[in-house]
């Protein structure tokens, strides 16, 4: 086969998952090609960004070469065929390094790969890299962007701000084209932060809609994972890949017309001028395919919520390191003594916040119930620079309740890019939905696409 067009110059680095199917298919070029291509990039980029741990090279080639030998003899496992992705690293992987982004875990290695790491194989897809993340997932409390042994996540427009944590190094690798896509997991905003800091789509989906077998257990009652493309059609071939039941398709197609979309009442009071501005320009683009109304959200302790509960729960995982003493070798300051107040908040505290819980799921659900999807900025700024806490340059600035909201009920969101803001940095939408209204928010997101060009945009790698 005479192999044409994988070099620098040409945007294949930035091709959605659907294209890069197409033309692998149709033979223009092999996976192994492909796959030579991204781990090439990874090797050369990766380590700008702070955004790779680990180019997974030997298995990669292993895997693509597999996937030619089928392609070439009929044997067509699905969209993700042949595509090589990046997988962050608290995701288990037989014999290569899950180091949860933490020095005291720099050398763990599994017997065995985490399920959607198996559900992705059997998708044909290649494993290409285990990417940077927060230490720990952001569990012990940081409050900064260096806050994991690997270096602070750099952002791919930018590299003097935060690419955005826990899935820091997800989200910039789909945005410098390292890979088509990853897999991040969010517990409160670790696939929406990335993905609206380096403008790209991220999903996160219905908890437990993705088995976390095999996944680094921060806190067992709200983890999720989730993938980041360039798409929502991407993400919606994705995630029909990995989802726990094969019962209900994801398509990003249309379904209906038009949508019902709810816009929070308080996504815009506190958000830099920007923000607001292309969160409005994204309302009129969403007029012209659904009906809008006012949504407002229940008046419920969702952050306290939250912050008890991943407190209470990361404590029991992690208390060995309490007791062992490897949480001082924590890189970030605050995530050496954060485990240590953990371990004293009472019993009752964390039962009383899941009764709290409960009620936050029946009145959220009733408050989304009338509407597909409700909407507001994914953050209320762009991203900061890397070298200030990000509360002192978010002083002021607070983002809609609906971030806490969903983590805490375990409902889905999508973030999509939807413009540019202070120094030419990525600002993103947000629509969240009820339970298992995946499909539905992936259709608002196309038809939003479809419409916009905000998703072929990308830095200059």
């Amino acid at each position: 086969m005479k192999f044409e067009g994988l070099t620098p110059a040409l945007p294949l680095a930035f091709a959605t998952v659907a294209e890069l199917g197409q033309r692998l298919r149709a033979r223009e070029f092999t996976s192994v090609e492909l796959t030579r291509y991204f781990l090439d990039r990874l090797e050369r980029l990766g380590p700008k960004l702070n955004a790779v741990v680990t180019v997974t090279r030997e298995r990669a080639l292993a895997e693509a070469q597999q996937a030619d030998t089928e392609l070439c003899s009929g044997r067509y496992r699905g969209p993700l065929h042949g595509i090589p992705y990046g997988a962050k690293n608290l995701l288990a992987t037989k014999g290569i390094p899950t180091t949860w982004g933490a020095a005291p875990f720099k050398e763990q290695m599994f017997d065995a790969d985490a399920a959607v790491i198996t559900k992705l194989c059997e998708a044909g897809a290649v494993l290409a890299a285990k990417l940077a993340m927060v230490e720990i997932a952001g569990g012990l409390g940081y409050r900064q962007a260096n806050a994991t042994f690997t270096g602070p996540g750099l952002n791919p427009w930018n590299l003097k701000r935060w690419a955005g944590g826990s899935s820091s190094g997800s989200g910039a690798a789909v945005a410098a084209g390292l890979v088509p896509f990853s897999i991040g997991t969010e517990t409160w905003g670790s696939i929406m932060t990335p993905a609206g800091n380096c403008g790209v789509t991220g999903l996160r989906p219905t908890y437990d809609l993705i088995s976390r077998k095999g996944a680094m257990a921060l806190t067992w009652t709200m983890d999720k994972l989730g993938p980041l493309a360039r798409t929502a059609q991407d993400c919606g071939l994705i995630l029909n890949a990995v989802q726990e039941s094969s019962a209900q398709s994801h398509s990003a197609s249309p379904a209906q017309c038009p949508f019902r979309i709810g816009v929070l009442s308080d996504a815009v009071t506190k958000v830099q001028p920007e923000v607001k501005a292309n969160f409005e320009a994204s309302l009129k683009v969403l007029e012209r395919f659904a009906t809008l109304s006012e949504c407002k959200l229940p008046d419920l302790p969702y952050g306290s919520v939250n912050s008890l509960i991943i407190s209470c729960e990361m404590a029991a995982t992690f208390e060995d390191l309490a007791k062992n003493g490897k949480v001082w070798e924590m890189t970030a300051d605050e995530d050496r003594w954060g485990l240590y107040s953990a371990l004293t908040i009472p019993a009752k505290d964390y039962i009383n916040a899941q009764r709290i819980r409960a009620i936050m799921q029946r009145e959220v659900d009733t408050a989304l119930t009338p509407f597909d999807a409700v909407v507001s900025p994914t953050l209320p700024s762009v991203a900061y620079p890397i070298d200030r806490p990000w509360d002192e340059y978010r002083k002021g600035l607070s983002g809609s309740q609906i971030g806490g909201a969903g983590n805490a009920v375990g409902i889905p969101a999508l973030s999509i890019p939807n413009g540019f803001g202070e120094e030419g940095l990525p600002t993103g939408l947000q629509l969240v939905g009820r339970a298992f209204s995946e499909g539905r928010l992936l259709a608002i997101a196309q038809s939003y696409q479809q419409q916009t060009d905000w998703h072929c945009r990308h830095p200059a790698m």
